[in-house]
């Protein structure tokens, strides 16, 4: 509980903006956001080993990693370089798989590591209006940072939205992960963007046009070793 309201608190306090009820944002607030859902709403559990999400409620995207061309490196290797994503063994509560991403950020230049998957393959929008946000657990390696950012793209922010000029500030949150698996929360009228950056920052993100889910490590000079398992949807209607 401490560390789903540690996420919370970092998203209110940084994005005071997010955190404000709106009539046209068709988001839940309080309980009706983060209950729990049924089977349908799991997004990824591991546990079948390929690389796929589970394949329900409109979702057969796949995993992926993603990196710089600052010459930060990443594993499994980014798609771009030939690369195909695996699951790990070490899953939470003592499951057999897990999502994970290990190497190091360099420095200078535009710096970005990250793993994610699409919710649609070929990608595409999916609609997860119906829910309220996202819950998963993760963790972090010996000796990596904490410091993660989970991003949610969507119509705006994503290029295949066809509306961003300046694109790839997308709806999420920072977090500090610990060597525990811990359970995060993320209600959708919560998630914000970074400040100071992207065309266009809109009010809200629209959970009716979802492209993927990420996580995304840009501390300059950092080892990261992340691991996430048990993604699901929460806040059900």
């Amino acid at each position: 509980m401490q560390r789903t309201l540690a996420l919370t608190l970092l998203v209110i306090l940084a994005f005071p903006a997010a955190c404000r009820p709106r009539s046209d944002a068709g988001l839940r607030l309080g309980a009706d956001a983060t209950k729990p859902c049924g089977k349908e709403a799991m997004i990824d559990d591991g546990e079948d080993g390929n690389n796929q999400v589970l394949v329900q409620d409109g979702r057969a995207g796949y995993w992926y990693t993603f990196v710089d061309e600052a010459g930060s490196t990443i594993e499994p290797q980014a798609g771009k370089k030939g690369g195909q994503f695996a699951m790990s063994p070490g899953g939470n509560g003592g499951s057999a798989m897990a999502a994970r991403m290990h190497g190091k950020v360099t420095t200078g230049g535009v710096l970005y590591c990250g793993m994610g998957m699409n919710f649609v393959d070929p990608k595409e929008q999916y609609d997860a209006s119906k829910y309220g946000g996202v819950a998963f657990y993760a963790k972090k390696g010996p000796g990596s940072t904490g410091k993660v950012r989970l991003k949610i793209p969507d119509v705006s922010t994503d290029p295949d939205g066809k509306i961003c000029k300046e694109c790839f500030n997308d709806f999420g949150a920072d977090m500090e992960l610990t060597d525990a698996w811990t359970r995060y929360e993320l209600p959708f009228i919560m998630a914000a963007q970074e400040q100071g950056w992207g065309k266009p920052l809109v009010s809200h993100i629209n959970p009716a046009k979802l492209y993927s889910l990420q996580w995304q490590v840009k501390v300059p000079g950092a080892d990261y070793d992340v691991y996430v398992d048990d993604i699901t949807f929460i806040g059900c209607q």
